[in-house]
């Protein structure tokens, strides 16, 4: 229901001259016609906007002498224009309010796009590397050049081979909480960097062994993790292929052994590509919800 009120006619002021009271002298005054406001009701139908224009238009004529000037037709037109302007710019406002939610969604889109990519890079690139590296000796270490070493996740093994006949007081060897340093005096030394993770040097020790290999012993300051190598720039083991020797899991206290028994199935898990304990976990959690939940929908949903 559309409702034109106020409207006022917009007659000129009709001049009215008295008659004179003498010939000598005469006067005038003007008056104008009393406005008033006149109530125009009608419906519009937003099919059929003409037919409530020419409402308008019949009670405007009625009403007033609009019609009657030069200029209403130029009023007309140019309202009209001023109008068609005004609807333009809100339908360009409301165009480019949509395109612009659409360009933010796409931008979301293709960020989160490009962020899993780059995760799946990354783990494309994790298992290259991994592939890459060396599989651990039967100790769980590896056999180099002048040098090998094996490990538990508490201790390392190292043997160190030197000439037949070599005693002790022939030997320096220093072993510090990041760095350890074997060799035979007025040499080179055989082993020379920085550890690659840090151990508990009062708990470490060295001896000779048949006087021809270094054995040491170094205890891990993080028991539950598996070196790759000994000392940084080293060739490194692929350690998601290392297995422990189940036998001495007993010797564990049980929040030890748990732990422990966990990191070999998730090891064992990872080299056949199958999720880990945790993942299973958000799995079972992901699908006990979608149960629980039968009205929502779980399509774009990833169980991983």
């Amino acid at each position: 229901m559309a409702i034109i009120s106020d409207y006022q006619d917009d007659e000129q002021t009709k001049k009215q001259t008295p008659p004179s009271s003498s010939s000598s002298s005469s006067s005038s005054y003007s008056q104008s016609k009393p406005s008033k406001s006149i109530p125009f009701t009608s419906t519009f139908d937003p099919s059929n906007p003409t037919a409530f224009l020419d409402k308008v238009f019949d009670f405007i004529a009625k009403e007033s002498d609009f019609f009657e000037k030069d200029s209403a037709e130029k009023v007309i037109l140019s309202a009209g224009s001023a109008a068609k302007v005004k609807k333009a710019k809100v339908v360009a406002a409301e165009k480019a309010k949509i395109a612009a939610e659409e360009k933010a969604k796409a931008e979301k889109v293709a960020a989160v796009a490009k962020k899993d990519k780059e995760v799946e890079g990354k783990e494309d690139e994790k298992k290259d590397q991994e592939s890459s590296l060396a599989a651990p000796n039967k100790g769980n270490g590896m056999d180099l050049e002048k040098y090998s070493w094996t490990q538990t996740l508490q201790e390392l093994n190292v043997n160190v081979p030197v000439p037949h006949g070599t005693k002790s007081r022939f030997l320096t060897c220093e072993i510090k909480k990041n760095h350890l340093t074997v060799g035979l005096k007025g040499q080179p030394p055989i082993i020379d960097g920085e550890l690659y993770k840090s151990i508990k040097p009062d708990e470490c020790y060295w001896s000779i062994e048949d006087q021809s290999v270094v054995s040491i012993l170094l205890t891990k300051h993080d028991q539950m993790d598996w070196w790759k190598c000994l000392v940084k720039g080293d060739p490194e083991i692929n350690t998601q292929k290392v297995e422990p020797q189940t036998s001495n899991l007993g010797d564990l206290d049980p929040e030890t052994r748990q732990t422990v028994e966990k990191m070999m199935f998730d090891q064992r898990q990872k080299s056949r590509g199958l999720p880990t304990s945790e993942e299973i976990q958000k799995q079972e959690m992901m699908k006990k919800f979608m149960s629980q939940h039968p009205e929502m929908d779980f399509s774009g949903a990833k169980l991983s």
